[in-house]
């Protein structure tokens, strides 16, 4: 497995945490503003796997309830607003460290820990949501950029308050789709290239040495940039990877698989790639593409969108 994508902490405990001190923020706004997802059949994986071992493959034929999606991950403005009013601390703080990229660590960081078979993975103290790059860089912090350092419980817990979930594999896919069917990427089957199509936020360049920044970005864009697809959501694939609410898994007897997924019981599934893909290595952008991290695993460049019941509108 290539760790470009998420390395995880090794210990998990998903059960020993503190909820946040509010529940329901029902952030209405937010809500209203969310995208109608028309409900029907859809697809979900690839008869095109470039992982197999992730379990891309095959494509399978879903039903789908119809479903209202946020145009975009959550961003750090929101998310603050979320621990203003809650006053919730992530699993980050509580750890007092975070995965960040090398690549995006300012000059005079202190020594840090390498993860051993992704080096430019840097356990870093002091980074979190807030502290992006480690102690005092919060003025690195964007608004409109999504929030990043935050685990799938962080997520779960946001969710909640907001009125809202996380999405399932079957849901995230159908909506990254854009409803033009069995495609690569939100935007069709083109392929995205270090030369004159960049239609999101990817890396280019060679991994994971120099990024180019050819599409406008090194580290997160906003989380309203680049072209919607065509249920009108943003950044569905690179950018940040996206939890969903569902556990990986992967249904397979082969002795390969099961020893490359072995102690991942509880990871989390996220979908979407990153600002660190390219098809040179890790190449996860597509739609079919998954991921694992731990319930507790915090990184920057993950985040997070949310789903509500279609009816929502019905009774505001």
């Amino acid at each position: 497995m290539k760790l470009c994508c998420s390395p995880s902490r090794l210990a998990t405990d998903a059960t020993a945490r503190p909820a946040a001190s509010s529940t329901r923020g029902c952030d209405a706004t937010r809500q209203t503003a969310a995208l109608a997802i028309p409900g029907g059949q859809t697809y979900l994986g690839t008869n095109r796997p470039y992982f197999p071992i992730d379990g891309e493959g095959p494509l399978r034929n879903k039903k789908v309830s119809a479903f209202r999606m946020d145009a975009t991950s959550v961003t750090n403005a929101q998310f603050r607003a979320f621990v203003s009013d809650t006053g919730y601390v992530t699993d980050a703080e509580r750890h007092g460290d975070s995965l960040v990229f090398q690549g995006l660590l300012l000059k005079g960081t202190p020594p840090s820990p390498a993860i051993a078979d992704a080096p430019w993975w840097r356990m870093i103290r002091g980074a979190n949501w807030r502290d992006i790059y480690g102690p005092g860089t919060a003025d690195r912090q964007i608004d409109d950029h999504p929030v990043v350092h935050v685990s799938s419980n962080d997520a779960t817990v946001y969710a909640a308050w907001a009125g809202g979930r996380l999405p399932s594999e079957a849901e995230w896919e159908h909506a990254a789709r854009g409803g033009l069917g069995d495609v690569l990427f939100p935007w069709g089957d083109r392929e995205p290239n270090d030369t004159d199509f960049q239609p999101c936020n990817i890396w280019q360049g060679r991994f994971p040495h120099q990024d180019l920044g050819l599409d406008g970005y090194v580290g997160t864009a906003p989380a309203r940039s680049f072209a919607p697809n065509g249920y009108g959501l943003y950044n569905m694939v690179g950018n940040v990877w996206e939890f969903t609410s569902e556990t990986f898994k992967v249904r397979s007897l082969k002795k390969e698989v099961i020893a490359a997924h072995a102690g991942k019981k509880g990871f989390r599934l996220s979908k979407g790639g990153s600002f660190l893909c390219h098809q040179s290595y890790c190449y996860r952008y597509r739609i079919a593409a998954r991921n694992s991290c731990s319930p507790d695993t915090s990184t920057s460049h993950t985040g997070f969108r949310l789903v509500y019941r279609a009816e929502l509108l019905n009774w505001m």
